[in-house]
């Protein structure tokens, strides 16, 4: 029997089993709640303990020759002698969760990796030492999970960047990058950060979403869908615009996987993502400048290169500079059916944001030229919003018909009407009643969108709270 057999015989015969500790990042058990507000009671505990812990196996945390298993193992025998040692008079309840947190200290992520193994959780806001904030179900509440120390708080951190090959420190204070399950991270430092690092983890649900769930949980009705998925099937450009935390990611990612199976896609993020099912996908992520300044690879970099790569599609995860106008010439050239996302309030300000962020790449454009590219490229404009009360819905799908003298057509095909429910719900999706203009497109490749979906539509568009 190995050393990790007889611990666990051990471990299980006193009660504290080794499947109560999170020996790797995506666990995926969820961790019982702890009170929301106050002090961690045991926090004075584990300062004791991890700091003794540290000074007794010293290099052996960091033992290459030792799998995560043996490691575990060993950090909770010796967890258990030193809370005798300490003479801490502790429940079995408390001692598990103390167990808990060294071992995630040692090969986790610390105090916030309960919150990454909880699926009730769908942000982590870490303001220093001393705050720890998440989301559930659209609501920030405060938490009671408390880091030891700055120093600590910096080496969850640096075990964070270090995993995707990125660096984070005074010099380079601000990095993007993300976990092994995909989750999302930003990190900002002092200077920057006046009251100390602040880490934002935002996570995403570990089952794949598909439009019939969005449509279950109320974020758009089947008509939508349906036409949403005509849409991409059929080869039209889509935008996705939203404000922060609207579920534009989401949305990207269930509308890629829309994409037919044969079709050859490129996707281009700043940290990787989307998840796409497909085959032939073909994934990148941009790189930031190393310690000299030199190295740096843009979304934009990344556009111009995929065009090189013979792609069908093409996903920008964001578009925030000066790449858009390499993406719309890209949709313009043969690439029809690519999508993106964009950070704004409304279908029209989406495009005055292309607009701006196109002049950002150095041309002297005339601005007519700007938005007939525009106009040319794009098919239909997906607009999220998030409520006050946290839920998120699809507000307006809009087709974006051409131009007329100087402006940009817009058609609303399906907007949000907030006193359809008379005051009584949270207001539904309605149809316009307006036969979108690619209809003969769509036709053209056997993809028909029958007359029904652009009736009165009265499903309620109310709940989406899973991204």
């Amino acid at each position: 029997m190995g050393l990790a057999e007889r611990l666990r015989a051990v471990r299980e015969a006193e009660g504290v089993s080794l499947d109560d500790v999170s020996t790797s990042l995506p666990a995926p058990a969820p961790v019982p709640a702890r009170p929301v507000t106050g002090p961690d009671p045991l926090l004075p505990v584990r300062e004791r303990v991890s700091a003794a812990l540290a000074e007794r196996l010293g290099a052996r945390l960091f033992d290459a020759d030792l799998t995560s298993e043996q490691l575990s193992a060993l950090v909770v025998e010796e967890v258990d002698t030193l809370v005798r040692e300490l003479s801490a008079s502790l429940t079995a309840t408390e001692r598990r969760r103390l167990v808990g947190d060294v071992v995630d200290d040692v090969m986790g992520l610390g105090p916030v990796q309960r919150f990454i193994d909880d699926p009730t959780v769908s942000e982590i806001m870490v303001n220093g030492t001393d705050t720890i904030y998440v989301e559930r179900s659209g609501r920030i509440e405060e938490s009671s999970s408390r880091f030891v120390s700055e120093t600590h708080l910096r080496q969850v951190i640096d075990r964070i960047v270090r995993g995707v090959g990125r660096r984070v420190d005074e010099a380079s204070p601000m990095v993007d990058a993300r976990l092994a399950d995909g989750s999302r991270v930003n990190v900002i430092l002092p200077p920057l950060a006046v009251d100390g690092p602040v880490l934002t983890i935002r996570k995403f649900s570990r089952r794949m979403l598909g439009l019939d769930d969005l449509v279950e949980h109320g974020a758009l009705t089947r008509s939508v869908a349906d036409l949403l998925g005509a849409a991409v099937r059929g080869g039209m450009s889509v935008l996705v615009s939203g404000g922060t935390g609207t579920g534009k990611t989401t949305m990207l990612n269930l509308l890629s996987g829309m994409i037919p199976e044969e079709e050859r896609v490129i996707t281009i993020e700043d940290a990787v993502e989307l998840q796409l099912l497909q085959r032939h996908v073909i994934r990148l992520e941009s790189r930031p400048a190393n310690i000299e300044g030199r190295g740096e690879i843009s979304i934009r970099d990344l556009v111009r290169n995929a065009l090189r790569m013979r792609p069908d599609r093409i996903v920008v995860g964001e578009v925030r500079g000066a790449e858009a106008l390499d993406m719309l010439q890209a949709m313009n050239t043969g690439h029809d059916g690519s999508l993106a996302t964009v950070h704004a309030n409304s279908p029209r300000e989406s495009l005055s944001r292309l607009e701006t962020m196109v002049l950002m790449a150095g041309f002297d454009l005339p601005l007519r030229a700007v938005r007939e590219q525009i106009a040319s490229a794009l098919d239909l404009v997906v607009q999220l919003e998030r409520g006050v009360d946290g839920v998120r819905r699809v507000t307006a799908v809009t087709e974006v018909v051409g131009m007329e003298g100087e402006i940009i057509t817009l058609s609303d095909l399906f907007t949000y009407d907030s006193r359809a429910a008379g005051g009584s719900g949270p207001g539904r999706l309605v149809a316009t009643g307006v036969r979108p203009g690619f209809s003969d497109r769509l036709a053209a490749r056997g993809i028909e969108l029958p007359a029904a979906w652009f009736g009165d539509d009265v499903e309620p568009a109310g709940r989406w709270r899973t991204r």
